[in-house]
C-alpha cells in the first residue's frame, strides 16, 4: 500500500465523518493551514470520537486560548493502575495510532496532528501521561512512580483497556522513551515506531556516567530535582519553570501565552511533582522503582534493539539534551528511516511541524 499524501487526507475525509459514531467538537476557529511548500491546502478539522469502551462521561480539557487548536472533550477508561484520560479522533474502525507526549507538555502537542490522522483514516489515542490532566491513580495507596518502565507498562494497559492489539506509536521527549521501549519489549504490540530523538532507552547504570561539563550544564534541571529544594521550587514555581523549559527546548518556537498556558494547565494534576521528581532522581540512581518493574528494567539495561518499522525526527533546532541521529542509527534493525526537521524545529515536533509529524506516522505505517 502506497502512503498517504495531504490531498488523500481530503479523500478519506468523507470516509471518516460517515464512520464518526460520535463526536465531540474540534474547534473549527483553531485549524492551521496544511501547507508544504507547493500547496496551501486547508482541512477542516474533525470532532473527537467517544469510543464505546470508555466509562463516565467526557471530562473538559484546558480552555482554549487566542490561537491553536484544542480537545474540547475527553473521554477515561481504567487501565492498570490509572483512569487514563484521552482524547480520541477519526473512525472507531480505523488503524489505531497512540500518541504520547512528553515533560513538561501535554496532550495539546497533538490538537493539530490528531485531525490530519483522522483524516486519514486513523483511530488516534491520545493520552494525558500519569502525573498529567485528569489522568488520576485509582487508588491513594499506589505509589507516584516515574521510572520509565513504568511509563511505558501504562501504554500496554492502555492498548488493553480499550481492546487494540496493535498499534502505530509516537512520541516525543518522556513519550518518546515509553514509545521505543514499548517497540524493544512488545514489538508484537508495535505496527510502527515515529520517536523524536530516535532511541533514548538507558538505565541507571548508563546514568552514572559523566558527560562533559558543556552536555552536564543541559540537564542542569535534573540536578535541582535531586535536591530538595529543587523539589519546592518545582512545586512552587511549575508555570514559569516549564515556560522555561519550553523556550529552552524550543528557541526558535514563537509560542504565545494561550498556546502555553492551555497545557500548562496540565501539570496542576496533584501527582504530577511527585511523578516528575521521582523520574529524574530514578535516572541518577537517588531514588528507587518497584519491584516488580526490576526485570523489565533489566532487559532494558541491555538497551534491546527495535525492529519494528521505525522513522526518527529531529528538529534542527532542539535545545533539549539529544543524542546524534548517528549515535543510535543501528539499534533499529527493521525498516529505518531518519528527518531532519528544518526551519527552527525544536524539541515539540508534533506541535511546532504537526504536517510533517502526521506524515511521518503515516509513512511509518507504509514502511
Amino acid at each position: 500500500m502506497k502512503p498517504f499524501r495531504v490531498l488523500e487526507f481530503l479523500q478519506h475525509r468523507r470516509e471518516v465523518e460517515m464512520d464518526t459514531i460520535q463526536t465531540a467538537t474540534f474547534d473549527p476557529h483553531r485549524r492551521r493551514l496544511l501547507g508544504t511548500a507547493a500547496m496551501g491546502i486547508a482541512v477542516a478539522p474533525l470532532g473527537l470520537v467517544a469510543p464505546a469502551r470508555a466509562h463516565a462521561g467526557p471530562s473538559k480539557s484546558a480552555p482554549a486560548g487566542a490561537t491553536g487548536a484544542t480537545f474540547s472533550a475527553l473521554r477515561h477508561v481504567r487501565a492498570g493502575v490509572l483512569d487514563i484520560a484521552y482524547a480520541e479522533a477519526g473512525p472507531k474502525k480505523g488503524p489505531p495510532v497512540i500518541l504520547l507526549h512528553g515533560w513538561p507538555y501535554d496532550i495539546h502537542s497533538y490538537a493539530e496532528v490528531a485531525p490530519l490522522l483522522a483524516a486519514a483514516g486513523y483511530r488516534v489515542i491520545v493520552p494525558h501521561l500519569r502525573g498529567y490532566g485528569t489522568t488520576r491513580f485509582l487508588s491513594a495507596d499506589t505509589v507516584r512512580n516515574g521510572q520509565p518502565a513504568a511509563l511505558a507498562q501504562d501504554v500496554i494497559e492502555l492498548l488493553d483497556a480499550l481492546g487494540i492489539g496493535k498499534a502505530v506509536i509516537a512520541g516525543y521527549d518522556w513519550g518518546g522513551r515509553s514509545a521505543d521501549i514499548v517497540a524493544a519489549i512488545w514489538p508484537e504490540r508495535v505496527k510502527a515506531l515515529v520517536a523524536v530523538s530516535g532511541y533514548l532507552i538507558g538505565s541507571q547504570a548508563a546514568a552514572q556516567a559523566p558527560l562533559p561539563p558543556e552536555a552536564e550544564l543541559q540537564w542542569w534541571y535534573q540536578y535541582y530535582f535531586a535536591t530538595e529544594r529543587g523539589r519546592a521550587g518545582y512545586a512552587k514555581n511549575r508555570h514559569d519553570f516549564a515556560k522555561l523549559i519550553w523556550k529552552l527546548a524550543s528557541p526558535k518556537w514563537a509560542f504565545d501565552d494561550a498556546t502555553f498556558d492551555r497545557s500548562a494547565a496540565a501539570l496542576e494534576n496533584p501527582d504530577h511533582v511527585d511523578i516528575v521528581i521521582h523520574n529524574y532522581r530514578w535516572r541518577l540512581g537517588l531514588a528507587q522503582g518497584e519491584a516488580r518493574y526490576d526485570e523489565l528494567e533489566s532487559r532494558l539495561a541491555q538497551f534491546p534493539s527495535i525492529s519494528v518499522p521505525t522513522i526518527t525526527l529531529e528538529g534542527d533546532a532542539n535545545g533539549a539534551p539529544h543524542p546524534t541521529p548517528e549515535s543510535y542509527a543501528k539499534r533499529f534493525t527493521g525498516k529505518y528511516q531518519h528527518r531532519l526537521l528544518t526551519g527552527g524545529i525544536g524539541h515539540n515536533p508534533p506541535q511546532e511541524d504537526p504536517h510533517a509529524f502526521a506524515q511521518a506516522v503515516i509513512d511509518a505505517d507504509h514502511l
